[in-house]
C-alpha cells in the first residue's frame, strides 16, 4: 500500500464536498483504478464525469493507464465548456 494525495478541481470538488483527500491505495494502482475508487467513496461524483477528467500526477498530465508512485499528488481536472 502507498499514500496518495487526491485534489479536486471546479465542479469535481462541489460533487466530493472536499477540495482533497488522502488514501492509502495498492501498490501499481492506475489512475483508471482510483477514479474507480473515488466514485465508490464520494457517491456524488459520477462515474461518466470522472471518465472524461483530466489527471495529473506530481504536476504532469497523464493518461488513465499509468501507475501512480507512492507518495504523489494527484489531481483531477472536469471538462471545461465555453465558448
Amino acid at each position: 500500500m502507498s499514500s496518495i494525495k487526491v485534489l479536486f478541481f471546479a465542479t469535481l470538488r462541489d460533487k466530493a464536498g472536499t477540495r482533497s483527500t488522502e488514501m492509502e491505495v495498492p501498490a501499481g494502482v492506475t489512475i483508471l483504478q482510483l477514479k474507480a475508487m473515488l466514485v465508490e467513496q464520494f457517491p456524488n461524483i459520477d462515474g461518466q464525469l470522472m471518465e472524461h477528467c483530466l489527471a495529473s500526477i506530481n504536476h504532469e498530465y497523464r493518461f488513465d493507464e499509468d501507475e501512480i508512485p507512492a507518495n504523489a499528488e494527484i489531481a483531477f481536472f472536469p471538462p471545461v465548456s465555453g465558448g
